[in-house]
């Protein structure tokens, strides 16, 4: 029997979260529908599939934390659920028709780039197929980060990451130490508080925490917002913009959030009166410098009698003993990690190789960089979505998704211009001329001023991960691709104009 032919496609997106189905959707509005979606799972939804722990929800506005091209009028809360989100995700994959495109259970092993045949030659976990151009939605909080610990392997009980939650083991009656306080942990700490035996959460560092205003979405709101869709607009129009005028604060002038610091402050004194505790609770750095959470009730939960902070991080464990590094031991039956993902050094970075035969996270070794956070030199045809110095800390990363969105789009109708069989690769100059500009404005932000240490920063304690401007403002600068900023490769021996050069330079 003959082998069957390798498929090709034209378009290859990693992942089915927001970033991979938006893609997807663009695609499809373009009328290109030569493409598939590779998923390691067997559904969709990236993060909020993954991230099924205990009072999972999202802190950013749901009318505001998805796509302008579908719309919800029919939100539950102010600040949906992780089942609502993931639900709403569903939908978007029937309304628009993308089933038959998604491969699910198709892990991406290896990317390698031809410089021969200009494509890309992909291996899964489902087969083996070729692609023109790839477009990685994997995300950054997509792959669990756990510390190493000395002696966990050593404990006896049950250990699990805040996005691997194990739902077949009962927490109630078990004395469970949750480790991290980012914002996974504050929502898993009220939720889990009321029906364990004890809580012992390790505290390395203090986060800001503000109320959250968070409400259930009446019957006459969602009436009206499906009735009047202008209503919606302005809604979501409404929210946008009073996020836009905070960014100035974070990335201009961090010393004017010092009042936001008092409520901070003032919402931890409402339901702590230990002063020692609050001592404890109340961070040393500018908020805003790690991620500001919302909660109304972390801080009761800490309150409560079956609650014990420990002021510092587990350094070991010894069987059922964790110690922390304070000197200080805790008893415990569970732990539970919260302690973030893979953001600075993402793994499919190791699985990418370009044009140079090395790797993504070889070129990457002293901190990511991509031109418009989209292109990186040397990997042709690939872009990223919500790449290197995308990230926000204050505002909906779906309104950054769609502004990426845009590039892409554009990038392949200037394939479709230049003709015939054909590559990008962006130009070294162009992505150090990029990172420049975003290292100079990024001097300033609360991010590398406000005297912390967080996930922003890769391990040269360089910013890889904010962007530090307004999402109008990154819009503006995805609207369209710069071939000035790019190199034109064609196909060895392949003639342009009157030269036979396989690499054609765009004049500048």
């Amino acid at each position: 029997m003959a082998e069957r032919e390798q498929q090709h496609v034209r378009v290859a997106v990693i992942g089915s979260g927001f970033g991979g189905l938006g893609a997807a959707v663009r695609l499809r509005r373009q009328g290109i529908t030569d493409f598939v979606v590779l998923e390691r799972a067997d559904s969709v939804g990236g993060t909020w599939r993954d991230n099924s722990y205990p009072g999972c929800a999202c802190d950013v506005p749901s009318h505001l934390y998805s796509f302008s091209f579908a719309p919800n009028p029919e939100w539950p809360r102010n600040f949906s659920g992780q089942e609502h989100i993931r639900a709403y995700l569903e939908r978007v994959t029937d309304t628009f028709g993308l089933r038959p495109h998604i491969r699910f259970n198709a892990e991406v092993r290896g990317l390698r780039w031809s410089n021969s045949a200009l494509h890309w030659e992909i291996e899964t976990a489902s087969g083996a197929l070729t692609a023109d151009v790839v477009v990685s939605a994997t995300g950054p909080l997509s792959d669990p980060k756990l510390p190493d610990v000395p002696g966990l392997d050593t404990f006896p009980g049950k250990v699990f990451h805040s996005a691997r939650w194990d739902h077949d083991y009962d927490l109630r009656g078990k004395r469970v130490a949750m480790i991290g306080t980012g914002a996974s942990a504050i929502q898993i700490v009220p939720a889990i508080q009321p029906e364990v035996s004890r809580l012992t959460l390790f505290q390395r560092t203090p986060p800001w925490v503000l109320p959250r205003a968070d409400r259930k979405i009446s019957a006459a709101e969602k009436w009206l917002h499906t009735k009047v869709p202008a209503t919606r607009a302005a809604r979501r129009g409404l929210l946008w913009g009073i996020r836009e005028l905070q960014v100035s604060a974070f990335t201009k002038r961090p010393n004017e959030l010092g009042l936001i610091e008092f409520l901070a402050k003032n919402h931890m004194r409402k339901a702590i009166t230990d002063p020692g505790m609050r001592a404890a609770l109340t961070p040393d750095y500018r908020i805003g410098c790690k991620r500001i959470l919302l909660s109304n009730t972390y801080y009761p939960a800490l309150a409560r009698p079956n609650v014990d902070l420990v002021p510092a991080g587990l350094t070991e464990v010894r069987g059922a003993t964790l110690v922390a590094a304070d000197g200080s031991e805790t008893e415990a039956d569970a732990i539970v990690f919260g302690t973030g993902f893979h953001v600075t050094d993402m793994p499919i970075a190791q699985r990418v190789t370009g044009a140079n035969g090395t790797t993504l996270a070889e070129e990457w070794k002293d901190g990511m960089a991509a031109l418009r956070g989209a292109s990186a030199a040397g990997f042709p045809n690939f872009l990223t979505l919500i790449g290197p110095n995308t990230g926000l800390g204050n505002s909906s990363m779906i309104l950054m998704i769609e502004a990426q969105l845009n590039y892409m789009v554009d990038f392949l109708r200037q394939l479709d211009v230049l003709g015939g069989k054909i590559a990008l690769t962006a130009r070294q100059s162009a992505v150090d001329e990029w990172t420049r500009k975003i290292q100079r404005r990024m001097e300033r932000t609360v991010w590398n001023t406000g005297g912390c240490d967080s996930w922003y920063l890769d391990a040269n304690g360089r910013n890889t991960t904010a962007w530090p401007g307004t999402t109008a403002e990154f819009k503006k600068v995805t609207r369209q691709v710069d071939l000035a900023e790019y190199e034109v490769l064609r196909p060895p021996g392949a003639a342009v104009g009157t030269s036979g050069s396989a690499r054609a330079e765009v004049a500048v």
